[in-house]
C-alpha cells in the first residue's frame, strides 16, 4: 500500500484526482489533500478519502492548511508515503528536502525545485533515490516538469545511467511557443496571420499564460533546459543561462497583459521581417532550448531550421526533444503532446506507479 497526499487542487491536481478515481488503481491510497487555505486528511487508520466528493469534504470538513502537519501525518503511517506537489510554488518546492528527510517520496510537475537554486537541487538529489532504479526510497520523481507526459527525463536518465555520453539536448519545450511558431512560420505558404494575431489566438485557446509575456520571455523553456542539463551532469544556473526574450523591448515593462496585447501589433513588421528573412533561406523560425554538453553552449534561442529538419515539420502544440549522444550520434527524438492538464497528470500518475513498484 502507498499513501498519497496531494498539494494543490487546481487544473492539474483536480485532473489527477479524476484519473486516480477513474482507474481505481489498486493499493494507491489518497489520504490527504491540501490547498493553500484548507486541508483534509483521513483518520489515524489512513482510510482512503472518497474521491467522488473531495471538493465537498474540503469545503465542509477542511481545516486550516499546514504543510508541516500534512507531511507529518503522511510520514507517521506504516506504509510508504508520497507527497504530490501540483503547485508552481517556490515555497512548496523549498520543502522537498524536509519531506525527503521524513522518508516521504516526492512527485511533482513543479519546476521550481529542480531549476531553482543549485543548492536546493543538490540537496534533493542527495536525499532521494535516483530515477530508474538507482538508490533506495524515498524518491523524487519529476518527469512531468519537462514535456508533461512525455518520457523525456526517464529517457535521459536511462542514457546517463547506462554510461552513454550525452553531447547535446535540443528541442521545442513549450507547447505555447510550438503552436505560435508552427502557425506563424512555415514553408507551406499557409502562415496563419501576423505574429500578434497568432498570439491572440493562442491566448484565446488557453495555450498562453494569462500574460503571454510569461511564455514569450523564454523563462519557462529556460527552466526545462536547466532541469535537463542538470540531469545530464551540467550544473546550469537559471540566473546566468542565456535566454533570448522575444518580447519587444518597449513592451517588456508595460503595466498589464491587456496593454501588451494592444501594443503588440505595432511590432508585427519586426516579426514579419524575421520570418521573411528565414524563408529566403528556405527555413522557418523556431524557439528552441539547448543544452550543449560537449560545446558548453546552452540557453534559449530563436533559431532558423530548414524544411527537412524535424523541428520544422512539427504540428499543433507538440513538443519535440532530440538527444545527441555517443550511442545515438544521429539523434534520439521524443515527440508528442507536451502541455495540458490531462497529459501532465498522466505523467504524475506514471511517476506514482513507478515509485509504488519500487517500494512494494
Amino acid at each position: 500500500m502507498v499513501n498519497i497526499g496531494i498539494v494543490g487542487a487546481g487544473l492539474v491536481g483536480s485532473e489527477l484526482l479524476v484519473q486516480l478515481k477513474a482507474t481505481g488503481a489498486k493499493r494507491l491510497n489518497v489520504v490527504g489533500l491540501t490547498t493553500s487555505k484548507k486541508m483534509v486528511v483521513s483518520d489515524t487508520s489512513y482510510t482512503a478519502l472518497d474521491l467522488s466528493q473531495w471538493k465537498t469534504d474540503l469545503q465542509e470538513q477542511g481545516i486550516e492548511a499546514n504543510l508541516g502537519v500534512f507531511a507529518k501525518y503522511l510520514s507517521d503511517a506504516p506504509d510508504h508515503g508520497i507527497i504530490v506537489d501540483c503547485t508552481a510554488s517556490d515555497a512548496v518546492a523549498a520543502l522537498y528536502p524536509s519531506w525527503l528527510e521524513l522518508g516521504l517520496s516526492v512527485v511533482t510537475p513543479n519546476k521550481k525545485g529542480f531549476s531553482g537554486p543549485l543548492s536546493l537541487y543538490q540537496s534533493i538529489q542527495s536525499l532521494a533515490g535516483n530515477l530508474n532504479g538507482t538508490g533506495k526510497a524515498p524518491f523524487a520523481y519529476y518527469e512531468s516538469t519537462v514535456g508533461a507526459g512525455l518520457p523525456v527525463l526517464n529517457t535521459l536518465a536511462d542514457l546517463v545511467n547506462t554510461g552513454d555520453k550525452v553531447e547535446k539536448i535540443e528541442g521545442i519545450f513549450s507547447g505555447t511557443l510550438s503552436f505560435l511558431f508552427n502557425n506563424f512560420s512555415s514553408l507551406s505558404g499557409q502562415d496563419k496571420g501576423s505574429f500578434s494575431e497568432n498570439v491572440k489566438v493562442a491566448k484565446e485557446l488557453g495555450y498562453t499564460e494569462p500574460d503571454p509575456r510569461d511564455d514569450l520571455n523564454g523563462m519557462d523553456v529556460a527552466r526545462k533546459v536547466t532541469i535537463c542539463g542538470r540531469l545530464a551532469g551540467v550544473d546550469l544556473d537559471l540566473s546566468t543561462l542565456p535566454v533570448e526574450n522575444i518580447v519587444p523591448g518597449p513592451l517588456q515593462s508595460v503595466a498589464s497583459a491587456e496593454e501588451f496585447m494592444s501594443k503588440l501589433p505595432e511590432y508585427d513588421d519586426h516579426f514579419a521581417k524575421l520570418n521573411e528573412d528565414a524563408k529566403k533561406e528556405n527555413q522557418v523560425l523556431r524557439c528552441v532550448g539547448l543544452v550543449d554538453v560537449k560545446g558548453g553552449q546552452s540557453g534559449v534561442k530563436l533559431l532558423k531550421y530548414p524544411g527537412s529538419h524535424p523541428f520544422a515539420s512539427l504540428q499543433g502544440s507538440d513538443n519535440i526533444i532530440k538527444f545527441t549522444t555517443e550511442y545515438f550520434p544521429n539523434g534520439l527524438i521524443i515527440q508528442g503532446a507536451g502541455a495540458g492538464a490531462a497529459v501532465t497528470s498522466f505523467g504524475i500518475f506514471s511517476d506514482i506507479l513507478k515509485i509504488q513498484g519500487r517500494v512494494e
